[in-house]
């Protein structure tokens, strides 16, 4: 976890710069750090690490002729494409809501420390930023995923972490990527996209 954080305290840096320009390949690999996480909780976050993970590797094969989040941006505007399943823009805008989830799933979990399950502070997440994007069968497939979450403790092991220095990481990620998203909803609204869809 300590690897994600750093990735995005280096983003975060890039978005509080003067002139910000996000390079696709630097969100895209910050992003990526989480697949360990999802590999960790495959059978509960099934649902969203196919989702997520997928999303994230179109992102890094357009890194490879896009260089800004801005130009991928102005790229689907130019080709009438933005809201089309599949388009990078709406790729980025469904990864922007999984690292939402994430950090309120991290600040749920830094406001009960001590206890060792999961479970309510993901549904907690899930319901406050994605469960409104969702349609119903997906939906009831995450509500089944969430209801079968190892405990933190299981995780912190096959994490390799102790408690406190989790407790460390988290806290970086969710003041880091606090400036991360609210750059993204700029970026979005900047551009007159809306941010809920």
């Amino acid at each position: 976890m300590e690897t994600v954080a750093d990735a995005f305290k280096g983003l975060a840096a890039t978005v509080n710069s003067r002139n910000p320009q996000v390079a696709v390949s630097q969100f895209s690999d910050a992003c990526s750090l989480f697949s360990g996480l999802f590999g960790i909780l495959d059978t509960s976050f099934k649902f969203a690490k196919m989702d997520y993970v997928g999303k994230l590797n179109h992102l890094a094969v357009a890194s490879r002729s896009i260089s800004t989040l801005e130009e991928m941006i102005d790229k689907d505007i130019q080709a009438g494409c933005v809201k089309k399943y599949g388009s990078h823009t709406r790729n980025l805008l469904k990864v922007k809501q999984g690292l939402e989830m994430i950090k309120v799933f991290c600040e749920e979990l830094l406001a009960t420390e001590g206890d060792d399950s999961l479970k309510d502070a993901a549904i907690k997440a899930y319901n406050q930023v994605l469960f409104p994007h969702h349609q119903y069968n997906i939906q009831k497939a995450c509500a089944t995923g969430l209801n079968s979450l190892p405990s933190k403790s299981l995780v912190l092991l096959l994490l390799g972490e102790a408690e406190e220095t989790i407790n460390v990481h988290l806290q970086s990620y969710v003041t880091a990527s606090t400036p991360v998203i609210a750059y993204l909803d700029k970026l979005f609204l900047s551009k007159n996209l809306g941010i809920d869809w």
